[in-house]
C-alpha cells in the first residue's frame, strides 16, 4: 500500500509515517516511480506506535517495543523486554510527577481565586 492508504488505514499522516521511517520504527519499499510501499502488516505496527505514543513514550521509547508490535495487533501479546519495562515504569513516574505538579498548580490557583472572593465560573 502507498503511504496515503496506510496513513488513512492507521488515522495518521503521511509526515507522521514518514517520521516513523526515519526513526527505524517501520520500513518500505520503493515502487519503480519512487513512490513508497508499505507491506499491509504495517498497519498494526503503526497503530501500536500510535498507541505507545498516546500513552507518554517518545519514538525512541518506543523502539523498546517493536518486538511486541510484531507480534499483532495486541501491544500485549508478547512480553516486553526489561528495558521496555524500564521505560514504561520511568514514564509512568514523570506522568505522575506531572500530574501532581499541575493538580497543586490548580489547587493553588483555584485559593487564590476564593481567597480573591472570586467564585468558579463555568463556560457555556
Amino acid at each position: 500500500m502507498r503511504i496515503g492508504e496506510l496513513a488513512d488505514a492507521t488515522g495518521t499522516t503521511p509526515r507522521a509515517l514518514r517520521h516513523y521511517e526515519q526513526a527505524g520504527l517501520i520500513e518500505s519499499t520503493r515502487a519503480a516511480n519512487g513512490y513508497r510501499e508499505y507491506d499491509a502488516r504495517v498497519v498494526a505496527r503503526v497503530r501500536s506506535i500510535r498507541d505507545l505514543l498516546a500513552v507518554g513514550l517518545t519514538l525512541d521509547d518506543v523502539r523498546a517495543f517493536l518486538p511486541c508490535l510484531d507480534a499483532g495487533v495486541d501491544v500485549a501479546a508478547r512480553p516486553p523486554s526489561d528495558t521496555a519495562l524500564r521505560i514504561a515504569l520511568d514514564r509512568l513516574a514523570v506522568l505522575d510527577a506531572r500530574i501532581a505538579a499541575q493538580t497543586t498548580a490548580r489547587d493553588n490557583l483555584a485559593a487564590a481565586l476564593r481567597r480573591a472572593g472570586v467564585e468558579r465560573i463555568r463556560s457555556a
